[in-house]
Protein backbone atom coordinates (compact mmCIF):
# COMPACT_ATOMS: atom_id res chain seq x y z
CA UNK A 1 0.00 0.00 0.00
CA UNK A 2 1.11 3.63 -1.31
CA UNK A 3 1.60 6.61 1.71
CA UNK A 4 2.74 9.85 1.84
CA UNK A 5 5.88 10.60 3.08
CA UNK A 6 7.56 14.18 3.80
CA UNK A 7 11.00 14.80 2.75
CA UNK A 8 12.16 17.99 4.31
CA UNK A 9 14.84 19.75 2.16
CA UNK A 10 15.12 23.23 4.00
CA UNK A 11 14.11 25.72 6.51
CA UNK A 12 12.62 29.46 6.03
CA UNK A 13 12.19 32.69 7.82
CA UNK A 14 10.02 35.54 7.66
CA UNK A 15 11.91 38.82 6.02
CA UNK A 16 11.52 41.61 8.61
CA UNK A 17 8.96 44.21 7.79
CA UNK A 18 7.44 42.61 4.65
CA UNK A 19 4.64 39.60 4.08
CA UNK A 20 7.72 37.19 2.41
CA UNK A 21 9.40 33.92 3.52
CA UNK A 22 12.84 33.46 2.43
CA UNK A 23 13.99 29.93 1.45
CA UNK A 24 16.98 28.69 0.66
CA UNK A 25 17.31 25.26 -0.70
CA UNK A 26 19.93 22.87 -2.28
CA UNK A 27 19.45 22.49 -5.62
CA UNK A 28 20.75 18.47 -5.96
CA UNK A 29 17.95 18.37 -2.94
CA UNK A 30 15.45 19.72 -5.21
CA UNK A 31 16.90 17.80 -8.73
CA UNK A 32 16.22 14.54 -6.62
CA UNK A 33 11.87 15.12 -6.31
CA UNK A 34 11.33 16.49 -9.80
CA UNK A 35 8.72 15.69 -11.55
CA UNK A 36 6.88 15.70 -15.26
CA UNK A 37 3.70 16.93 -16.37
CA UNK A 38 2.40 17.58 -19.67
CA UNK A 39 5.49 17.65 -20.79
CA UNK A 40 7.39 20.16 -18.31
CA UNK A 41 9.63 19.48 -15.38
CA UNK A 42 7.91 20.80 -11.74
CA UNK A 43 8.96 20.29 -8.05
CA UNK A 44 6.42 20.72 -5.55
CA UNK A 45 7.32 22.31 -2.32
CA UNK A 46 5.06 22.81 0.95
CA UNK A 47 6.40 25.31 3.06
CA UNK A 48 4.72 25.24 7.22
CA UNK A 49 5.47 26.87 10.10
CA UNK A 50 7.35 25.80 13.02
CA UNK A 51 5.43 25.82 16.49
CA UNK A 52 8.74 27.42 17.63
CA UNK A 53 11.75 29.37 15.72
CA UNK A 54 15.01 27.02 15.81
CA UNK A 55 18.06 27.66 17.31
CA UNK A 56 18.63 29.83 14.01
CA UNK A 57 15.78 31.96 13.98
CA UNK A 58 14.23 29.93 11.04
CA UNK A 59 10.29 29.82 11.64
CA UNK A 60 8.96 27.48 8.65
CA UNK A 61 10.00 24.23 7.22
CA UNK A 62 9.95 23.28 3.55
CA UNK A 63 9.37 19.49 2.02
CA UNK A 64 8.30 17.70 -0.59
CA UNK A 65 5.02 15.07 -0.05
CA UNK A 66 5.23 12.42 -2.34
CA UNK A 67 3.66 8.99 -2.63
CA UNK A 68 5.89 6.33 -1.70
CA UNK A 69 5.38 2.14 -1.68
CA UNK A 70 5.51 1.01 2.03
CA UNK A 71 4.03 -1.24 4.98
CA UNK A 72 0.98 1.03 6.56
CA UNK A 73 0.77 -0.73 10.00
CA UNK A 74 -2.85 -2.21 10.85
CA UNK A 75 -4.12 -2.31 14.28
CA UNK A 76 -3.85 -5.37 16.22
CA UNK A 77 -7.20 -7.41 16.69
CA UNK A 78 -6.95 -5.96 20.84
CA UNK A 79 -6.20 -2.76 20.00
CA UNK A 80 -9.21 -2.59 17.71
CA UNK A 81 -11.59 -4.20 20.39
CA UNK A 82 -10.67 -1.35 22.66
CA UNK A 83 -11.81 1.29 20.15
CA UNK A 84 -15.15 -0.35 19.14
CA UNK A 85 -15.65 -0.57 23.21
CA UNK A 86 -14.78 2.57 23.54
CA UNK A 87 -17.79 3.44 20.51
CA UNK A 88 -20.45 1.36 22.17
CA UNK A 89 -19.66 3.28 25.68
CA UNK A 90 -19.80 6.59 23.99
CA UNK A 91 -23.69 5.78 22.21
CA UNK A 92 -25.02 4.11 24.89
CA UNK A 93 -27.98 5.21 26.56
CA UNK A 94 -26.95 6.60 29.77
CA UNK A 95 -23.93 8.89 27.49
CA UNK A 96 -27.76 10.13 25.96
CA UNK A 97 -29.22 11.00 28.76
CA UNK A 98 -26.51 13.47 30.12
CA UNK A 99 -27.08 15.58 27.00
CA UNK A 100 -28.42 19.19 27.28
CA UNK A 101 -30.66 19.15 24.53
Amino acid sequence: MKKFVKNYIGKARKVEGLDIIKVNLKIADLVKFAHSFNNEDYISLEIARLQNPDKFGHEYTVYVNHLEDGQVEEPTQKEDSKKRSRKIKATSPEALTDAPF
